[in-house]
């Protein structure tokens, strides 16, 4: 059910994905900072993460729509918008979307870069999805991208543990059947919580200085408790309304894709909707939490390893900085 009039909607055609080949595991997070591997695991399910050695947010991004070309043949002439999820733009400015689309010689495409921390991905799904069902766009780009090593501090043991660096995409593209792709979403922002998970350095509140850099304040920093409660309540309340006013039942979803912030936040979630494990896309063991890319990461590997089929009814659920905080009910479009 959508609460908006179009004869369009907007479907996923086409997906690509890209993860650095430097793993780091728990047993090397063992030898910098006080954790074990078993405490590291426990906690938040993750056993290891990619970094990018070299290279900026862009670099991954690129990789992953030439990922995306190879698979579907995708010509970059026809996409008409570009939307790039990010917390880790190569700079202020100009955009990563620019960097991205000068790399890659998208010279028919304009765009722009989107901040909404973890929920980057689905904030930029709705806005594609607008843009479609306005009738002014046919294609449209969400790139989910970001070099979390880049703002960790890997002293700190409750937060350098967490992050990974990775981008996916996904293609949405126009299509007249109402009952395919992007069918409902619920966003919501509090900013309250902005306390709560922050990078304080940098931006027009504390420029870069000697002071900044000294305090460790273009890091990110995180009250893992308080974030970890409100999490939970957010993504199964936003997923959940999806599903009562589509007329849902735990057993019609085929897969619930919750942002890979935490194994026990995903599991605590699950139990709040309902849903069997079974159903729950996981792969936060394999990359940590990438920010903008786990949610299409998880649609690329599912998709990969074969569990993903045309018509399956999917409910994508984030929450991140800010906060933010959105669901998606989403009809998968790819044989």
């Amino acid at each position: 059910m959508s609460n908006r009039e179009s004869k369009y909607n907007a479907r996923i055609v086409a997906f690509g994905k890209y993860v650095p080949d430097k793993v780091l595991d728990n047993k090397y997070f063992e030898s910098i900072v006080e954790t074990t591997d078993e405490w590291i695991t426990t906690r938040t399910g993750i056993k290891e993460r990619r970094i990018l050695e070299n290279g900026a947010t862009s670099d991954l991004a690129v990789k992953a729509i030439e990922d995306m070309v190879r698979r579907f043949k995708v010509d970059l002439d026809t996409i008409d918008v570009m939307i790039v999820a990010t917390v880790t733009p190569d700079m202020f400015f100009p955009s990563t979307a620019c960097v991205i689309m000068d790399k890659l010689e998208m010279e028919n495409t304009w765009g722009f870069d989107l901040s909404a921390a973890c929920s980057g991905y689905v904030f930029a799904v709705s806005t594609a999805r607008a843009f479609i069902e306005s009738g002014i766009y046919k294609r449209v780009l969400v790139v989910g991208s970001d070099k979390m090593s880049a703002i960790t501090d890997y002293t700190d043991r409750n937060t350098c543990i967490l992050f990974g660096d990775a981008a996916a995409c996904t293609l949405f593209e126009r299509t007249e059947d109402k009952n395919d792709g992007v069918i409902d979403e619920l966003l919501h922002c509090d900013g309250s919580g902005g306390k709560y998970l922050y990078m304080l350095g940098g931006g027009s509140l504390n420029p870069a200085s000697h002071e900044t850099v000294d305090k460790k304040m273009h890091y990110i920093y995180q009250d893992g408790k308080a974030v970890f409660k409100v999490a939970v309540i957010g993504m199964a309340e936003v997923a959940y309304e999806i599903m009562v006013r589509n007329k849902l039942s735990p057993e019609d979803v085929s897969y619930l894709v919750p942002h890979q912030a935490n194994l026990r936040i995903i599991e605590a979630t699950r139990q709040r909707m309902g849903i069997e494990p079974e159903k729950v896309m996981v792969n936060i063991h394999k990359y940590g939490n990438t920010t903008a890319a786990t949610i299409p990461l998880c649609l690329v590997d599912y998709y990969d390893e074969g569990k993903l089929k045309r018509g399956d009814n999917l409910i994508l659920a984030s929450f991140g900085a800010g906060f933010t905080y959105g669901g998606i009910y989403l009809k998968w479009s790819i044989d």
